[in-house]
């Protein structure tokens, strides 16, 4: 199934899990064996993401074969234009088809390590707007059926952007461009996704809008996290994981608490999707998940 049948189907919110690639293979190992457990929780379908510049791109692809193929999970892989040419984008979606994917997550990516502004490969694409319509046109050129393509939202705006307006009226040409659904990028203040989707209504975007959430697992993790792409964490949640400390215990025990508060507002307001940024982990998403369903 591609992403937006979930959505035109469902009697519920589409709940989803997003996996990345470990960086070696004791961790794919481990994920591999973790895989199991997240869907006993029974997610509609998971994605896979990958390192910055494309770095665990082939990973990527081999993972979302192997949920696929050994579990029959339908599991789609991020693109993203960073580092890539036209051609070497061409040659991804080409490995992604022969690889079964019919799912993709489709990104303008940011910026390498070490660099503060996002810049084009040669001959590559500078917009997520772009890469949409170029996977579009792949499409159309090799006959294939559509793709779901899902792209990104940003309740508090892309770091990019100089304002939520320019920045939703970008998210809005990505859905006219050939986007199904979106996928926010995670928050921690619920009031900041319930303006977002307000205001994407408001200017006629219509695609299904999916609450992405990171459960804390530690203070120190959420500070980088969340530092990286521009989330706010609340006074109130800081407050708590400062007391926390670095008892990791204490800090996932927080965000637990705190998701599961997220998740039940964002059901009693009429979410569409909710999309779980596990991090390689099931234990902390069974526990959020426990009694929703």
């Amino acid at each position: 199934m591609r992403f937006p049948e979930y959505y035109a189907q469902a009697k519920r919110p589409v709940v989803s899990f997003e996996v990345f690639p470990p960086k070696d293979e004791p961790g794919l190992e481990r994920l591999k064996q973790t895989i199991p457990e997240l869907l006993a929780l029974k997610p509609d379908f998971m994605t896979c993401t990958y390192g910055a510049g494309g770095s665990t791109r082939d990973k990527t692809i081999q993972i979302a074969n192997f949920i696929q193929a050994t579990h029959g999970m339908v599991t789609g892989c991020h693109l993203t234009c960073v580092g890539s040419s036209r051609a070497q984008l061409e040659e991804i979606l080409n490995q992604m088809h022969a690889a079964g994917v019919r799912n993709i997550v489709a990104l303008r990516g940011d910026p390498p390590k070490g660099e503060t502004k996002f810049t084009p490969a040669p001959d590559g694409l500078a917009y997520g707007s772009e890469l949409v319509e170029f996977i579009r046109d792949w499409e159309k050129q090799r006959g294939h059926e559509p793709l779901g393509l899902a792209v990104g939202g940003y309740p508090e705006k892309h770091f990019d952007a100089p304002d939520l307006a320019t920045d939703l009226a970008n998210l809005k040409r990505k859905v006219e461009t050939g986007s199904d659904v979106v996928i926010t990028q995670l928050f921690f203040d619920n009031a900041e996704y319930h303006r977002f989707v307000e205001s994407a209504r408001a200017i006629g975007i219509k695609a299904p809008i999916a609450a992405g959430l990171l459960p804390v697992l530690s203070t120190k993790q959420i500070k980088r996290i969340a530092g990286l792409c521009g989330s706010r964490i609340p006074d109130a949640l800081q407050k708590e994981l400062d007391a926390a400390g670095d008892d990791d215990a204490k800090a996932e025990a927080i965000g637990v608490r705190w998701c599961r508060a997220q998740v039940e507002d964002l059901l009693r307001h009429g979410v569409q999707g909710l999309h779980f940024y596990v991090l390689n982990r099931a234990s902390h998403v069974k526990k959020i998940l426990e009694g929703l369903r």
